[in-house]
Formats: structure tokens, C-alpha cells, sequence
């Protein structure tokens, strides 16, 4: 049976990946702050060198999916972001070149905020990657130090697009506007609505990961998400018409970030030439999906 380490475990992301890796009748070892619902969790902080190394012998695994992460573009703590990002990160390699028996595949979770206000209709993997805030800027930072090991272990780089969820924080823009929708609120304060984003459902994300892991595909780097971008304004219809009627927008100035990326979506040819072409849910039955959940609490 292989073992599978998979770091922030008890995440948004990894809550989905442990649960469809135990489908498949791996063992998961979660490793982070808190116990989760992994076979195994090893409570520790990927910011202490010693504490990851220690860890990461005591598992030996055979797969590595390193979700761990401060992945909110406006997270209050700076410091934060560029600590848990990159050190984080490069306790988890340094940690798993150690072995004396390297793990067959790492997939390490980088991001699309990586090509920032590109102007590209499109982006591919060779697009500029021009990060405008400090979350892209750290995860650009994580894959150069990716690099770094990329002699000694089979690593593969993946850039998510936007995606979302049940379980995804509220304070994410589609759980936000799915709760005041299944709450029948009035109104909801946003910022700019007309931004452009993919939002794949996280249960598709991590199966792409999956067959990416059981892939050959060390040393590469690949664009994840559905290829479709919608405005705010378009995820607000859908979601009038899922709940039956429309809510008040009042546009926030304080919620209009000065380095909004204006649009972003991506091109899948790399990856659909490895894993093959994936169905993919349409946004409005992820949205219904999240919705039915909210409106259940």
C-alpha cells in the first residue's frame, strides 16, 4: 500500500485530497497544526527545520502533495505568507531529500496569482509570471526554490486557478456570496464585480492532481483549472437564479484592492496532453451544490 504524505492536510484542499486518496486505497499521513482525517496526522510546523525533518523520516513516503499554505491574497500577516510559503517549503524538500529512499513523486501547490495582471487572454505555463501581490509573489518565490531540488526529487509544479467549494472559508468570495444568498440577505458589500476568474470545484482540482501523480511528469510545471473565466457580476445572476431572487450589490471601496488582477484564466493543453481531457463541472451545479449545503445549517 503506498503512503502518501499530504501536507495542510486539515485545509480547504486537503480535506478533499485526503478523503479521495483513501478512496483509492492509499494510506494518508496528514502533517500540519492539528489533527485531520488522515490515517495519520503528525502535528507540526513547516517552518521548524528540525521538527519537518524528524517528521518526514518517521513517514517514508511514497507520494508527497504539499497543500500547505497561506493562501488568502489578503491575508493581514505578511511575514506569514513569505515564512509558511518558502521556508515552509523548503523544510518539506530539504526534509525529503534527507531520505535514504526519495519518494517516487511530490507535487508541489503553486498558484496562478504567479502571472498577476498579465494581459494575455490565455495564459500558458511560458507566460510572463509577473505576481502583484505578496501571495503570488511567495509562491513564484517557492517554485525557484522548487529548483533547487529538482536534481534530487521528481517534482511537479502545479498552478491552480481560482476554485472553490463546501468547506471553503467565507471569507472567499464564492462561500461568501453563496451564504448571503442561502441566508436571503438583502444585500451583500463586494468589490470590484467585474473581475474575471476561474472556479473550478475543488473535488475536480484534486482529482487532476491525482492523475497527475500517477503520471510521469517530474521536473514539469502545469496550468490546473477549467479554462473558463466568469465576472462576479455573472456568478451573481447564476446565483439569483439558483435562489430565486436578486440581491442588493453595494460595492465596497475598502474591498477594491489597488493591485486587483483584472482577469484570469488559463490554457489546459499541457495538462490535458498527459491526463487526458477532464469533465468538468459548469460553475452554476458547484454553486447549487454549495448552496443546497448552506441552506441545510
Amino acid at each position: 500500500m503506498k503512503t502518501v504524505l499530504v501536507t495542510g492536510a486539515d485545509g480547504f484542499t486537503g480535506r478533499y485530497m485526503v478523503k479521495l486518496l483513501q478512496n483509492q486505497g492509499f494510506k494518508v499521513v496528514g502533517l500540519g497544526l492539528q489533527p485531520t482525517d488522515a490515517d495519520e496526522t503528525l502535528i507540526c510546523n513547516l517552518t521548524d527545520e528540525v521538527a519537518v525533518k524528524k517528521a518526514i523520516s518517521q513517514i517514508q513516503p511514497d507520494w508527497v502533495i504539499h497543500l500547505a499554505a497561506v493562501s488568502f491574497v489578503a491575508h493581514g500577516d505578511i511575514s506569514a505568507i513569505y515564512q509558511v510559503n518558502i521556508i515552509g517549503t523548503r523544510n518539506l524538500l530539504a526534509g525529503l531529500a534527507d531520505l535514504a529512499i526519495p519518494p517516487k513523486a511530490v507535487l508541489l501547490a503553486s498558484s496562478a496569482n504567479v502571472y498577476g495582471n498579465a494581459i494575455i487572454q490565455e495564459l500558458n505555463e511560458t507566460s510572463p509570471l509577473l505576481p502583484a501581490n505578496d501571495y503570488g509573489i511567495s509562491k513564484l518565490a517557492m517554485e525557484h526554490v522548487a529548483r533547487l531540488w529538482m536534481d534530487q526529487l521528481p517534482i511537479t509544479i502545479v498552478r491552480p486557478f481560482n476554485y472553490t467549494g463546501i468547506g471553503q472559508d467565507l471569507k472567499f468570495l464564492i462561500p461568501k456570496i453563496v451564504d448571503h444568498f442561502a441566508r436571503k440577505a438583502p444585500c451583500i458589500e463586494l468589490g470590484n464585480i467585474d473581475v474575471e476568474r476561474e472556479f473550478s470545484d475543488v473535488r475536480v482540482v484534486c482529482s487532476k492532481y491525482h492523475k497527475l501523480l500517477e503520471s510521469s511528469t517530474a521536473g514539469e510545471t502545469f496550468n490546473v483549472g477549467s479554462g473558463e473565466a466568469y465576472s462576479l457580476r455573472e456568478i451573481l445572476t447564476i446565483m439569483s437564479q439558483i435562489a430565486g431572487y436578486e440581491i442588493d450589490v453595494k460595492i465596497n471601496p475598502a474591498y477594491v484592492r489597488p493591485n486587483e488582477i483584472k482577469r484570469l484564466v488559463g490554457n489546459n493543453k499541457k495538462l490535458h496532453s498527459v491526463i487526458g481531457v477532464q469533465s468538468h463541472s459548469h460553475i452554476k451545479e458547484t454553486l447549487s451544490w454549495m448552496y443546497e449545503e448552506r441552506l441545510s445549517k
